[in-house]
């Protein structure tokens, strides 16, 4: 018998971890070689590495240049070059990172080339060249680098936000629900909810109920990784609202 979506455990709260500020990983990073500060800013360079990849390309660096720099600009933060220095005040993390990688390119890219690539630090797992065949796949744009870097930005943390509650459906042994429901998430016709309950040997108001409750859960862990990267709760809302602008715009 399938389990009812009123029964799914834990939906209703945020774990602690989830709620750190990628400010506080940052700052937690700048102060003390901790292994827990540096596993945290370790998973904030797997969701920004491509974002600032597909920023160095806009710029006009070749491939093995711009992935040269991207790695070792990563292998710089992880060291904690610019971290002890950095003022959470600033506002979005976004913003952090592109002035960063700014200043990098602007006054650095010389010497990184010379030195050993990546530091000796192990930094994402994503491969060169996936991330060049991820950036060739874009369209073809005039956009600025800086906007290519926020849809980029955008859609990283849409997908972040997506494995997280893929996850959790795992945890709770219904995979096969968030398999059935996933296309709910970004389509609203009447037609899915037919098709998720015969997938899931449920009755249409059941299948209804449970995309509500699928919904609501993806707001929820999209306006808290929202959260974790601006510097003040009430920068919350306006940085959703630039969220959704960003990727309207890239829809269009």
């Amino acid at each position: 018998m399938a389990t009812s979506e009123t029964d799914r455990p834990g939906s209703s709260h945020l774990d602690p971890l989830f709620l750190t500020t990628h400010w506080s990983v940052v700052m937690a990073a700048g102060r003390a070689d901790t292994s827990l500060a540096q596993e945290a800013l370790s998973r904030l360079c797997q969701t920004y590495w491509y974002p600032l990849y597909a920023y160095v390309r806009r710029r006009g660096f070749a491939p093995h240049d711009a992935q040269d720099l991207t790695q070792e600009f990563f292998a710089r933060l992880l060291e904690g070059q610019w971290l002890a220095q950095a003022d959470r005040e600033r506002g979005r993390f976004r913003s952090f990172l592109l002035t960063a990688m700014k200043h990098f390119l602007a006054n650095e890219w010389h010497k990184a080339r010379t030195q050993k690539r990546g530091g000796g630090h192990f930094i994402v797992s994503l491969n060169d060249d996936s991330a060049e065949t991820r950036f060739l796949r874009e369209p073809a744009d005039t956009t600025t680098p800086e906007t290519s870097f926020e849809r980029s930005w955008a859609l990283a943390l849409l997908q972040d936000v997506l494995t997280r509650l893929e996850q959790e459906f795992a945890a709770e042994g219904r995979r096969e629900w968030m398999e059935a429901m996933r296309s709910a998430l970004t389509l609203d016709q009447d037609a899915i909810y037919a098709d998720i309950a015969a997938r899931l040997g449920i009755a249409e108001t059941a299948a209804r109920v449970a995309v509500h409750r699928l919904r609501k859960r993806y707001r929820q862990l999209i306006r808290a990784e929202v959260a974790s990267t601006v510097s003040s709760p009430e920068d919350v809302d306006s940085e959703m609202r630039h969220l959704f602008e960003v990727l309207a715009k890239g829809a269009s």
